[in-house]
Order: structure tokens, then C-alpha cells, then sequence
């Protein structure tokens, strides 16, 4: 993995290569991973020479009775006499922040799944507001922490237990009382200093009350808001990433995964003979330029030649050049046409989006007017069709009386 990075920071460039916040992760990883070795190392190297002066000079079998140098018996005694420094607990703390970040390195493979994608790119973009909520959060936290040191640093041995007396034992109450980790005797004094005492349990009432009621549910609120907002186009964001991680497999890069890229591969036996081949061409030219004749017809030819020469390479130079920049690769083609599907998806989601509040105020009116129009089309509606209901009342109430009197004019008649 190394001999791979190193080659993706000489073919990208150091200032790509720092862009990519994977490539970041890789080299803290691999760099932690080294140092945990290299002190691993030193370590054995130490007690390979105490091994050795312990053959040369000690003949019994035993080490209770001899006197050994400082350097020498200290690879004798247990773990619990150890100093802090040994390089062996500091490769072993290294290794253990190593594993973790290898095991962190697994979420980049997690876009190409269906469920695991989606989720990760929200948790991904949930981190922007958390990093704006540690600005807060640190500000909060270093304000108590260097109040509640310099209330409590007299008090050194005067105290239940030793809280607050140090700057490290101050951090340690802080943060693991955000967790309801710490207690209350933290704040206790054995003398009789109750203003001390006070001034103590206010501060801390006060700490507690501002980080876990306000600031977490506050950070809770954030986080909730943002992974809904950002749920809604996780599906396309999703379907982005899965294409730029197979895209990244079809790069000009390592043939073989680690441990086999180690391997020279028949790609690398083409350049190393490409590189001789012009190394070889370099030095034929050299060469021929340094044969010239003294004669002026000679020179002559020798400078129309060179110059035919010159014109002919830049020329060839000039078009492979005008060929390489104005023929994109296929690559190139596809990371192109993905890049503007993808923008002009977001902007016509974000047009078909984007009602803002005068618009609705708007639709809201118009449909208040409209159902006040029809209300009074309705009314007029129905009192028209009560005066012609009435109406034809009236004239069938007259036809029939005509028709009344004609019947008995005809049975006088």
C-alpha cells in the first residue's frame, strides 16, 4: 500500500493528491502504521543488545545475583516498571489508532451498495454540521474548564478526590460529566470554605445545564434537519458517487491490488524499455551533433538538414500535441456527460422546488377569490332560477284557468 501511494503522489501531484480526503486517511493510516513498526523495532534493536552484552559478560544461568548496567536490567523488570516513553507501549498505542482508521477505510467501497450507500453519503454530509457545532461546543468547554482549574487548583490534597486540580483532571470531569459520567463530589472541599464550595456547584450546575440541555439537543435538532434535507436527493447524490467510484477503477494507475502490485507487471517492463528506447535515441542525437564536419558546404548541409530536422519534430511534436488536447479520451467523454446529466438534474429539481413564501401567499389568495366567486355565482345562480321557477308558475296557474273556463263555457253551451 505504501509503493501504491507513493505512486498515486507522483502520478496526481502532492497538491491533487491532498484534495481527496480518502488519500488523506490512507497516508495518516499508512504513517501511523510506519512509525508503530519503526518504534517496534528500536524496541527489539534495545533488547537485542541487552541480550548480547548479557551472552558476553554473564556466565550464570541465573540473573537474580549479578549486577547488571541500568540499561541492561531494565529490560529485566515487568511491564508495571516500564517507563512511559518505552518504545514498546508507544508502538502498541499507535497500532491501535492504526487498526481503527483501516477499519474507517472500509466506508469508501460503501457507495456501491444500495442500502449502505445512500447512508453513508447523509451520515458524509451530516459532519459539516457537526464540525459547525465544535466551535460552540469548545468555546463552552475551555470557558469552564480553565474557571473550574483556577477555582480548584489551591485545593490540591484538600479534595474527595482529585478533580479540577489540573488542567488534565479538569478535561477529564468536563467531558465525561457530559455523559453523566462524573459526580457531584467532584466539587466538594474537606475544609470549610463554603464559598469555595458554592461558587463550585453553580459553575458546574451551570456547565451541565448548557451542554447537555441546550447544546446536544441543539446538535440533535441540527443533525435531524440536515439528514432529512439531505435524504431527499440521497438517491441521485448516491447514484453520482457510485459512478465516480467505478470510474476511479478504470484510471491510469496500479494494475494489481497490494501485496501484488509489487510484482513487476508486463505494463512496467514496456516503459522501463520506452524510457531506455529514448534515453537511447537521446544519446544517438547527442552524439550526432557533436560529428560535424569542418568543410563550409558539409556545415552547410548539416545545418539545412538539422533545421528540416527541427521543423520536422516540432512539427510531429506540435500535432500529437494539438491531436492529444483537441481528441478527448473516452474517459474524459463519460466524466463529462455524467457531470452535466447530474447539474442539470439538481437544476430542474431545484426549479420545480423552489416555492418561496409570496407564492403560496399568492396561491392562497387566488383560491380565497375564487371561492368567493363561486359563492356569488351560486347565489345568483339559485335567484335566478327562483324568479323563473315563479315564472312558469304564474303562466301554467293561467293556463290553467283558461283552460278551466273554456270546459265550463262548453257545458253551458
Amino acid at each position: 500500500m505504501i509503493w501504491s501511494e507513493c505512486k498515486e503522489i507522483w502520478e496526481e501531484g502532492p497538491r491533487e493528491y491532498v484534495l481527496h480526503l480518502w488519500n488523506l486517511l490512507d497516508f495518516g493510516m499508512l504513517s501511523i502504521f510506519v512509525a508503530s513498526f519503526t518504534a517496534r523495532f528500536m524496541a527489539f534493536l534495545k533488547a537485542s543488545e541487552a541480550q548480547t552484552y548479557v551472552d558476553q559478560y554473564v556466565q550464570d544461568n541465573t540473573l537474580h545475583n549479578v549486577s547488571l548496567p541500568p540499561e541492561v536490567a531494565y529490560f529485566t523488570y515487568a511491564r508495571d516498571k516500564w517507563w512511559p516513553s518505552d518504545p514498546q507501549i508507544i508502538s502498541e498505542g499507535l497500532y491501535a489508532i492504526a487498526v481503527v482508521l483501516s477499519f474507517s477505510r472500509i466506508a469508501y467501497i460503501l457507495p456501491a451498495n444500495e442500502s449502505f450507500g445512500p447512508l453513508q453519503i447523509s451520515l458524509g454530509r451530516t459532519v459539516k454540521d457537526i464540525f459547525k457545532f465544535m466551535v460552540i461546543f469548545i468555546m463552552v468547554f475551555v470557558a469552564f474548564m480553565i474557571g473550574m482549574f483556577n477555582l480548584y487548583s489551591y485545593y490540591r490534597g484538600a479534595k474527595y478526590n482529585p478533580a479540577f486540580t489540573t488542567v488534565e483532571e479538569s478535561f477529564k470531569t468536563l467531558f465525561w460529566s457530559i455523559f453523566g459520567l462524573s459526580e457531584v463530589i467532584s466539587v466538594v472541599l474537606k475544609y470549610d470554605h463554603k464559598f469555595i464550595e458554592n461558587i463550585g456547584y453553580v459553575l458546574y450546575g451551570v456547565y451541565n445545564v448548557t451542554m447537555v440541555v441546550v447544546l446536544l439537543n441543539m446538535l440533535i435538532a441540527m443533525i435531524n434537519n440536515s439528514y432529512q434535507e439531505i435524504e431527499e436527493d440521497a438517491d441521485v447524490e448516491w447514484k453520482f458517487a457510485r459512478a465516480k467510484l467505478w470510474l476511479s477503477y478504470f484510471d491510469e494507475g496500479r494494475t494489481l491490488p497490494a501485496p501484488f502490485n509489487l510484482v513487476p507487471s508486463p505494463k512496467s517492463f514496456y516503459y522501463l524499455i520506452m524510457r531506455i528506447k529514448m534515453c537511447l535515441i537521446k544519446l544517438c542525437k547527442s552524439k550526432a551533433k557533436s560529428c560535424e564536419n569542418d568543410l563550409e558546404m558539409g556545415m552547410l548541409n548539416s545545418k539545412f538538414r538539422k533545421t528540416r530536422y527541427q521543423a520536422g519534430m516540432r512539427n510531429s511534436e506540435n500535432l500529437t500535441a494539438n491531436n492529444t488536447f483537441s481528441k478527448p479520451t473516452r474517459y474524459q467523454k463519460i466524466m463529462k456527460r455524467l457531470i452535466k446529466r447530474y447539474v442539470l438534474k439538481a437544476q430542474v429539481d431545484r426549479e420545480n422546488d423552489e416555492v418561496n413564501e409570496g407564492e403560496l401567499k399568492e396561491i392562497k389568495q387566488d383560491i380565497s377569490s375564487l371561492r368567493y366567486e363561486l359563492l356569488e355565482e351560486k347565489s345568483q345562480a339559485t335567484g335566478e332560477l327562483a324568479d323563473l321557477i315563479q315564472q312558469l308558475s304564474e303562466k301554467f296557474g293561467k293556463n290553467l284557468n283558461k283552460d278551466h273556463l273554456r270546459v265550463n263555457k262548453g257545458k253551458d253551451i
